[in-house]
């Protein structure tokens, strides 16, 4: 008798093999530049907007589609299992809940609208023992013995635990499984009171609003996304376009769950904490919602308590951080450098979170994708350009899998970390050097080349120092 989990994986195995002899039939008849992505949903009323990359695609219905909608898929050949669950087919007349496959020849947005399921709408009764292929209405964590979900990355399938509304997943759902939607995926901090204000309120979303990261969340609140602990490896392999050789791949652990801001923060962020406008792009009528930069790590953090990381991680009482701590609550602090990379990545192994390479050192298309670079408008460095040039709109590109954005280019972002070598062997919640004097940079800025704004790139400076294309990233400390 072969034990349940074996049974699991035989089944598995055979699905998959049904899945690579369809993607190699199509892939034989059409084919097309790159690969896909996970694609990133935002809603505008009763509608959800996919971002769809060259290559296959592995959406998520959670709408009641209208007929307009519904012929949409027909028309891009949208592949679903049948009721058996052993065959695809061409389907357009998909429900709330239903997977597909979409395959495009380049990147192009596609909207689908409806109505909304019931509110009592119940995902977990909706499956079936055994392998179901669907997309959840919420952001799950989903748990249970003998209960397994595969995601897509745009490259291969993955395992994950996590399942993202608007995409699509392969469940083998057992008796014992269970879905929970977290409480608390994402912080929201209030700020609207300004640097006057006795304390800045705080509270906890289980999925973005309906309307998406509105102007108010890159403006008046800070929102960051809870990033689970996990394993991942760090650095760049031999052969990456642009890599460095203090860019060492090595296996990293990171042991406890951590928030990080899914936009950097902007200029009227730092204002409404600070009192002050430091940046060089200086528009009014564009800065707000810019990243704040020509701030140094000592402005972020303190130049006297504030210096002592990784000693420990005291902040000065009147710096950003200093000032946010004491009227939060939170261990608020900027991230290391091992976190940002993880956060980065989501999950991806590529030069690029999109899953996909440099095609060039200084210019490649895939930049474009995910940030503002020197090659699409980081050319104008003009404190008065409006955002078509110098840093960019938080936010203006596509995110990564965990949605957080600008993790390529716009600004550099400060990490905690001193610089110093890797370690080649695996580290656990590396806290980086302490005998160093430069402070670690990350992800590029809009004035650079292709190469500077890769996952594993790592630079550094003086804590002092101030630059019109350095800025910083908000993280959270989970402490149990």
């Amino acid at each position: 008798m072969i034990p349940e989990h074996q049974a699991h994986f035989r089944n598995l195995t055979s699905f998959l093999y049904r899945l690579a002899f369809l993607i190699v039939l199509t892939l034989g008849l059409v084919r097309a530049e790159g690969t896909s992505r996970l694609p990133y949903r935002t809603h505008s009323g009763y509608a959800t907007t996919y971002q769809l990359e060259a290559g296959w695609n592995l959406i998520g219905i959670n709408l009641n589609l209208d007929e307009a909608s519904k012929n949409l898929l027909q028309d891009k050949w949208a592949m679903a299992l049948d009721q058996s669950s052993k065959a695809y087919a061409i389907n357009g007349d998909l429900a709330a809940s239903q997977a597909c496959w979409i395959f495009c020849q380049t990147a192009e947005t596609i909207t689908l609208s409806g109505s909304l399921p019931p509110e009592d709408f119940n995902f977990a009764a909706s499956l079936k023992p055994g392998w179901n292929f669907v997309g959840p209405m919420v952001d799950s964590v989903v748990s249970g013995d003998g209960t397994i979900a595969w995601g897509w990355d745009g490259r291969c399938l993955y395992p994950t635990d996590t399942l993202l509304a608007g995409h699509g997943y392969f469940l083998y759902w057992s008796e014992d499984g269970q879905f929970e939607s977290p409480k608390d995926t994402y912080l929201v901090i209030d700020l609207s009171e300004g640097p006057e204000a006795i304390d800045y309120p705080v509270s906890y979303l289980s999925a973005p609003p309906a309307g998406g990261w509105t102007e108010e969340y890159k403006t008046t609140n800070l929102v960051l996304r809870k990033i689970p602990a996990g394993t991942f490896t760090m650095g760049s392999p031999d052969g990456e376009i642009g890599r460095d050789n203090n860019e060492t791949q090595h296996q990293v652990t990171l042991t406890k769950d951590f928030y990080v801001g899914v936009f950097e923060v902007t200029q009227k962020q730092w204002s409404l904490v600070m009192g002050n406008w430091p940046s060089h792009f200086s528009n009014a009528d564009y800065r707000d919602s810019r990243p704040v930069e020509h701030v140094s790590y000592n402005d972020i953090r303190g130049s006297v308590a504030g210096s002592n990381w990784p000693a420990n991680n005291a902040v000065d009482a009147g710096s950003f951080l200093g000032r946010l701590r004491n009227k939060t609550g939170l261990n608020l602090d900027l991230l290391t450098e091992a976190q940002w990379e993880y956060a980065c990545r989501a999950g991806t192994t590529t030069a690029l979170n999109s899953g996909k390479n440099l095609t060039d050192e200084e210019r490649c298309g895939n930049i474009d994708e995910v940030g503002r670079y020197f090659y699409n408008g980081g050319d104008d460095g003009s404190a008065d350009i409006d955002t078509s040039g110098g840093t960019a709109t938080v936010g203006s590109y596509r995110p990564n899998r965990w949605g957080l954005y600008d993790m390529h280019g716009n600004v550099y972002e400060w990490c905690l970390d001193l610089s110093g070598d890797y370690h080649q062997e695996a580290q656990t919640d590396p806290p980086g050097s302490a005998d160093e004097s430069n402070r670690i940079l990350r992800g590029g800025g809009y004035a650079n080349d292709a190469q500077l704004c890769r996952s594993a790139k790592r630079s550094w400076d003086l804590p002092s120092e101030r630059y019109y294309n350095v800025g910083f990233r908000l993280s959270v400390r989970q402490e149990h």
